[in-house]
């Protein structure tokens, strides 16, 4: 088989058949999810649709700098959806800022790497090939990101007697949050080696599947998830690790203090 089968809107209004019938099994069975299913589903079908005019757009003109705008507000959203998802944060600009930034640094360094070794476009920033990549690389990062921190705050906040202790006892910052750094560490790379575990076994990702369903060779589809997977696990990597040491660091500070009041609470 070579192209791909165009689909219809009659063929998305039947595949969506079944989040009515999920909405039915909610109303049915009390669960009062229906209104949020819907409206996920409806979001869903306008940010696509949005994505999917923009793209076109950005495609046809071919500019390095609206990728990069494209890009940068890819970023601004991500970083904003790592500040959401934390129970407690960094205060101030802290709270944005360091997520963002680490988000950025790594999926920036490993989409560079890869647009300028493996992949080679003509020209290395085409839009077509470095926006769905970096979109790609920047969702795995940030959940992996926004799982680490949020595991990082909560913990220092419920153990902060502890540490409080070790640092009374002699003990320096890095000695006496090491432990927690290091379940933090492990929170925030458990979804992508999750994902590597599965991959092939459990599921097919979805870029192997469309790449597939496109008809172009499985072996080759194959070989591109590999790479997308390696990447995504570097910079999901390089992200947490960024991101939790440096909130380790401002939570303490040079004469080895625990700093929880550089921290606060969603809400507040």
């Amino acid at each position: 088989m070579s192209g791909y089968i165009p689909l219809s809107t009659l063929d998305l209004v039947l595949a969506a058949v079944f989040l009515l019938l999920n909405a039915g099994f909610s109303i049915a069975l009390r669960l009062g999810l229906e209104r949020q299913l819907l409206v996920a589903s409806l979001r869903m079908i306008v940010q696509l649709l949005m994505v999917g005019l923009l793209l076109k757009a950005v495609f046809a003109i071919a500019s390095p700098w609206v990728t990069l705008l494209v890009a940068a507000a890819m970023v601004v959203f991500a970083g904003r959806e790592i500040w959401a998802r934390q129970e407690r944060r960094l205060s101030g600009a802290w709270g944005y800022g360091l997520g963002a930034t680490s988000m950025l640094v790594a999926g920036t360094l490993v989409t560079l790497f890869a647009l300028t070794t493996q992949i080679r476009p003509a020209p290395w920033w085409s839009p077509q090939f470095s926006l769905p990549l970096f979109g790609m690389i920047l969702g795995n990062t940030m959940t992996g990101v926004s799982l680490g921190l949020d595991t990082l705050h909560a913990t220092l906040h419920r153990e902060r007697r502890a540490i409080e202790a070790q640092l009374l006892l002699g003990r320096t910052r890095f000695q006496a949050t090491s432990p927690f750094l290091r379940r933090a560490l492990r929170s925030g790379f458990t979804p992508i080696i999750n994902a590597m575990a599965a991959t092939g076994v459990v599921s097919l990702p979805g870029m192997m599947t469309g790449q597939i369903l496109s008809g172009v060779d499985p072996q080759q589809a194959v070989k591109y998830q590999l790479l997308i997977m390696f990447l995504i696990g570097g910079a999901t990597g390089l992200g947490v690790l960024g991101a939790v040491v440096a909130s380790a660091r401002r939570l303490t500070d040079h004469r080895h203090r625990l700093r929880l009041d550089r921290m606060e609470a969603a809400g507040d």
